[in-house]
């Protein structure tokens, strides 16, 4: 998986923290506002780059399709979660075939998600909080 299909990603992530804000208390809707503006960073940062390398970037979706309803606060933090790993796991996958930046951009991304996911699982009061291999099996 290229940076290019990584960016695929970040675009899904954006629509779904649409959703996960709308079911939010007002401290955990700041994470997921911090999470949102991290992956709209990244993603700018990303068209750019592309950009800059002569390669066209893909442009986002209409819309993405949502693993479960979210009804709720409980089911929000869930989607928060899987969106950081599964935008942990495209950028996992990228970190694999990339070199020179785009692998720093990798890890950094990478790690970035890590980090969110590991703030909404203990929003949600989820234990353990941390995973021990960010970017894997993520549903």
């Amino acid at each position: 998986m290229s940076i290019a299909e990584a960016l695929v990603a970040e675009h899904a992530a954006i629509y779904g923290y649409g959703v996960v804000g709308a079911f939010l208390d007002v401290p955990r809707k700041g994470l997921a506002m911090e999470a949102e503006a991290a992956h709209r960073g990244r993603r700018d940062a990303l068209v750019l780059r592309l950009a800059a390398q002569g390669a066209s970037a893909p442009p986002a979706a209409v819309r993405y399709g949502l693993p479960d309803p979210v009804t709720d606060q409980a089911s929000a933090l869930k989607l928060a979660i899987l969106l950081e790993e599964r935008t942990a796991a495209a950028w996992r996958a990228a970190l694999l075939v990339a070199e020179g930046e785009d692998r720093k951009l990798a890890v950094d991304a990478l790690t970035d998600c890590a980090v969110r996911a590991t703030r909404f699982r203990r929003a949600a009061g989820i234990a353990p909080a941390v995973m021990p291999f960010p970017g894997r099996d993520a549903g």
